[in-house]
């Protein structure tokens, strides 16, 4: 194709007579010129899903994946507009990406396709309910169990990481630090003997599985998993117990510091 070519535009008509003889012949030549003809329509649809991290030229490349993909199956003879057929293709292709692909850690793909259906039902519930919905209400409508709504929504918090270098507004003047700057260096020895004393008494208010996870948890270094392994359970159960255990231990410890106050 020469560069003349390449830059001009074509009308609706030309479009469809192309459309139809590509359809027919797979001609690459008549192939390039549809792409470079409709790109525009793929950069405008990538723009709608710009946002954070996400590079609006990578959405444009698995855009053109859609446009391409629409292209080999378009088929003239229907009574609707390339455009039309081409456009849930290219947004889904970019949508899938998203998905996949931003993650800040790896999670199950049941864990990627639930989020925003969970997100989407919460919604629709608030609406009906005129409440927000509970964890019960969210898994009925979507018949799946409280487990699953209750891990896909823990590891929701994965999707975004934060650099350590972002920078937070320190003051009202404008001033700002980074994550890193908030990380002390203070020695870790200080304070820890009664630190130690007062964790001691109170983990006297846990029962005996709760004092078994945060053994493993927190003194083995055990993940979650790991420790679900060892004690029989699922990861999203140890997690439900290990926050009501670390609630107790939160209050136990106030009230240890406030006796020790007084």
């Amino acid at each position: 194709m020469t560069g003349q070519s390449r830059k001009k535009k074509y009308s609706p008509e030309e479009l469809r007579k192309f459309l139809h003889q590509y359809g027919e012949t797979g001609d690459p030549d008549l192939q390039e010129l549809l792409v470079r003809a409709y790109t525009p329509l793929v950069e405008t649809l990538s723009k709608k899903f710009v946002r954070g991290q996400i590079m609006h030229e990578d959405l444009i490349q698995v855009g053109m994946i859609g446009l391409l993909a629409s292209l080999r199956r378009f088929d003239p003879a229907f009574d609707r507009t390339f455009e039309s057929f081409a456009i849930p293709t290219i947004v889904g292709e970019i949508k899938r990406y998203i998905r996949d692909k931003t993650w800040s850690v790896h999670v199950p793909r049941r864990v990627k396709e639930m989020s925003p259906k969970i997100k989407r039902v919460v919604d629709e519930l608030t609406i009906q309910l005129q409440r927000s919905p509970q964890i019960a209400d969210i898994a009925r409508y979507l018949g799946v169990t409280e487990e699953a709504v209750l891990e896909t929504l823990e590891m929701g918090r994965s999707y975004h990481s934060l650099s350590m270098d972002s920078e937070l507004e320190a003051d009202s003047d404008g001033n700002t630090i980074t994550l890193l700057d908030l990380i002390g260096s203070q020695e870790a020895g200080y304070g820890q003997v009664e630190q130690n004393l007062m964790l001691d008494r109170a983990l006297n208010v846990l029962d005996k599985r709760e004092k078994e996870i945060i053994q493993l948890t927190y003194y083995q270094n055990l993940s979650q998993k790991q420790a679900g392994d060892v004690m029989g359970m699922s990861q999203m159960h140890i997690s439900r117990l290990q926050r009501r255990a670390l609630g107790k231990l939160r209050e136990a410890l106030k009230v240890d510091q406030h006796e020790t106050v007084m």
